[in-house]
């Protein structure tokens, strides 16, 4: 009895990339770096989905107005990295972020984007405290005695 051993040989072809576009978003003490494609609407944020990431409701709505102004709701997958400051922070920097991206994507968006201050990036940060003072703003109490 012989048996003939057979290879099976399986070719993968190599799919197209999609084309991606990149942005970077920054609020407060926090920088995201987005990447956006072609797609059927994926939103992942450091490896997780964006509900698991932002738990709270109100930042993963946030996150994704400016997807939602421009009507590509189901049409754009986005990857992104975010660091630094908290959960507020952070969901601003990726809604800075996307909304660049979009920009990059297709020029016609950038009236839309802007007229809703999507591309305008929110400059406020925490004020220092200041050496000898309680606080930022606030002093120890003045004694004349």
């Amino acid at each position: 009895m012989s048996l003939t051993s057979e290879k099976i040989v399986v070719v993968k072809k190599k799919e197209d990339k999609a084309e991606k576009f990149y942005a970077t978003g920054r609020r407060k003490t926090a920088s995201a770096k987005v990447w956006i494609s072609k797609g059927e609407g994926k939103f992942v944020v450091n490896g997780k989905d964006i509900n698991s990431y932002f738990t709270r409701k109100l930042y993963s709505m946030y996150v994704q107005q400016p997807i939602s102004a421009v009507d590509q709701t189901n049409q754009i997958d986005v990857v992104c990295s975010v660091s630094g400051g908290g959960l507020l922070g952070q969901s601003g920097a990726v809604r800075h972020g996307v909304s660049r991206a979009l920009n990059a994507l297709n020029p016609t968006f950038r009236p839309i984007l802007k007229e809703n201050g999507f591309l305008t990036r929110d400059s406020r940060k925490v004020e220092r405290k200041k050496y000898g003072q309680k606080g930022a703003r606030a002093k120890f109490q003045f004694s004349k005695r």
